[in-house]
This record gives structure tokens, C-alpha cells and sequence, in this order.
């Protein structure tokens, strides 16, 4: 049977309501009664009703992730760093999938569910920049992602254009000069995708190199079998290139597949980069090279925002890019990594 209030008090010969100003840290307790207390609630092993004390301050104590789809390893590693730092600060998160489609976001930044957690930190794939009044909701909110920016609530992302262009500069750097690309998106701008795309292009322009859209493929969606028919159709036309950037880890692991099928040795005759630092990334064969992005500071620092903006709603919005780093692994060296 559970050790209610009455009972703590009845032990400790106290009132019911000088237990719950000890419980709620009420600051004129005399010290011996406090510790009284204090004492018999370790003994009894009594657990505060912890759903009372939230109804009571207005918090549940809950926060909401949502994401488009954690089936991509970035959104579920991105997804337990973010279950980690909130467990740091005493919450629980209620993840959600929006399945990555705009009709589905918008729905589900208006369910009752998210009301009634005390915010969240939401990730949209489809929503545009016309969408930003949307996201004046009557909750907490932190944006991650990079579908929209300047909208009235906190931001924290990556940096993808500088990112993209630092993995672009790698492969340059070891001699390589038909870099192809694969993952695009078709006249995106706002976007993974068209940022990516953005900061290779810079990385050409920087080193006078034109670009050439016959070694950019694109590519729907962000799976493996994407990365596999991307690549394959850059064979299937007969592109030459020495090099290969992949949007995302997962397509990088699909375009050497289609390398390997069609006897290309990697690195020797292609060298592949990915984008994200996924943990498969590091043991694949080969281990692939790639873009670190910041994920676990992402995760702790959206966090740390939602805990600020749910303390005081009145913060100016605020936005935060994190740090990257290339990891280089077997895929693509740089030179004289080999020798």
C-alpha cells in the first residue's frame, strides 16, 4: 500500500500541511522539523504525488518531440540524445511522427495533445517559409531544422551550407575534381537539401571549377535504396566522376553499393563523403567519411531553450547554430593518408 501525506505526518506528529511545506521547500520551517521530516519521509519511503504537485504549478513535466520520420537514423539518434537531456532536467518526452508530410505538421502543431505538454521542440520537413505565422502557437515552442527561419519562436540548427561546402573542400583537397552529388531536391532553396546543394556549389565556385548539373543527382526521399538508384542512374548515363557527396549518411551507404555493383573501388577509384555522423557511419565498410553536424549539442541545447522559454515566455526569440567537423574514415582520405 502506498505512504500517503497522513501518513507521513502521523509518524513525524506533525500537521499534513507542515509535511507539504517541507515536501515544497516552504522556507520558514524550523530546522529540527524540517529534518524530522525529512527523516521519517526516508524511512516510510514516501514518494511525492507527483502529478498533484504538476497540476498545482501548471506543468505536466512533459515535453514533445516531433519529428518527420524516425525510420532515418538521424531523427532516431537525433530523438534519444534529446530523451537524454531532458532526463537531465527531470522531463519526460513524448515523441511524435509526422510522417514528413505539410498537411500532417500543421495538424499537429493544433492537437490537443501538444497543449497539453509544457512544449515542444519541433522538426518540419515540408512546412515553408509562407508558413511561419503558424508557428505562433499558445505553447513553448523551439523550431529545429531548416525549413523556416525568422519566425517569432526559438531556432536552433545546423550550419549546412558552411558544413557542405567544408565536406565539398575535402574532397577537393584530395586531388578530386568530378565531385558528383547525390539527394537533391528540385528547386529547393530553404532546405537540407538546397543549402547542401548551396554550399558545394560555393566550393566549386571558390576553386574555379564549373558546375556541372550532369554530376548532380537527385533524389527523393533520404534512404538507402535512394542513395542505390541515384547513384546507379549517374552510371547508367555514363557520368565519369572521381568523387561522391551524399546529402545524408544512409544515401552515401546506397551509393557505394551501386559503386561496388558496378566495380568501382572505393576509395581508389571514387571517394564518398555522407552528411550527419550517424553511428552506423563509423562501421560500415568502408567507414565512411562524413559531415558531424552538431547533433548531440542540438539536442541538449533545444532543450536547454524549451526548459528557458517555458520558465519565461517572454525571451525574445533566439537562434542557434551549432559547431561541425568532417570525420575522415576510410571513403575518403586525405592526402597521404595512405602511404
Amino acid at each position: 500500500m502506498a505512504v500517503t501525506l497522513k501518513d507521513v505526518a502521523q509518524a513525524a506528529g506533525v500537521s499534513i500541511k507542515t509535511v507539504s511545506n517541507v515536501i515544497n521547500d516552504y522556507p520558514h520551517i524550523r530546522p529540527i522539523t524540517r529534518e524530522k521530516v525529512e527523516q521519517v519521509i526516508t524511512e516510510l519511503g514516501y514518494t511525492p504525488n507527483q502529478t498533484a504537485r504538476n497540476l498545482r504549478s501548471g506543468r505536466t513535466g512533459v515535453i514533445a518531440l516531433a519529428v518527420p520520420d524516425l525510420s532515418l537514423a538521424y531523427f532516431a539518434e537525433l530523438a534519444a540524445a534529446v530523451i537524454e537531456a531532458a532526463e537531465k532536467a527531470s522531463l519526460t518526452v513524448q515523441v511524435e511522427q509526422t510522417g514528413g508530410t505539410r498537411e500532417r505538421e500543421i495538424a499537429l502543431l493544433r492537437t490537443p495533445r501538444l497543449q497539453q505538454t509544457d512544449g515542444v521542440l519541433f522538426s518540419p520537413l515540408e512546412m515553408s517559409q509562407s508558413d511561419a505565422h503558424l508557428l505562433d502557437v499558445g505553447y513553448p515552442l523551439v523550431l529545429l531544422g531548416e525549413r523556416i527561419f525568422g519566425a517569432n519562436c526559438d531556432h536552433v540548427t545546423m550550419r549546412n551550407t558552411e558544413a557542405a561546402r567544408a565536406a565539398t573542400d575535402f574532397l577537393l583537397d584530395t586531388g578530386r575534381r568530378r565531385i558528383a552529388l547525390v539527394g537533391a531536391h528540385e528547386g529547393e532553396v530553404i532546405g537540407s537539401a538546397g543549402l547542401r546543394l548551396k554550399g558545394y556549389r560555393d566550393a566549386l565556385d571558390a576553386r574555379g571549377i564549373a558546375y556541372d548539373e550532369q554530376l548532380v543527382a537527385p533524389a527523393g526521399e533520404w534512404h538507402r535504396v535512394d542513395g542505390l538508384e541515384s547513384a546507379r542512374e549517374l552510371l547508367e548515363r555514363g557520368v565519369e566522376f572521381d568523387a561522391l557527396f551524399a546529402l545524408n549518411d544512409t544515401l552515401a551507404f546506397g551509393a557505394i553499393r551501386a559503386l561496388e555493383e558496378s566495380g568501382r573501388r572505393v576509395p581508389d577509384d571514387v571517394a564518398v563523403i555522407g552528411f550527419d555522423n550517424i553511428d552506423e557511419s563509423a562501421y560500415s565498410l568502408p567507414a565512411l567519411t562524413t559531415v558531424d553536424p552538431g547533433r548531440e549539442w542540438i539536442a541538449q541545447r533545444a532543450v536547454d531553450a524549451l526548459v528557458e522559454r517555458i520558465a519565461n515566455a517572454d525571451l525574445p526569440p533566439r537562434q542557434e547554430l551549432a559547431a561541425f567537423r568532417v570525420i575522415e574514415r576510410e571513403s575518403a582520405v586525405a592526402p597521404g593518408a595512405r602511404d
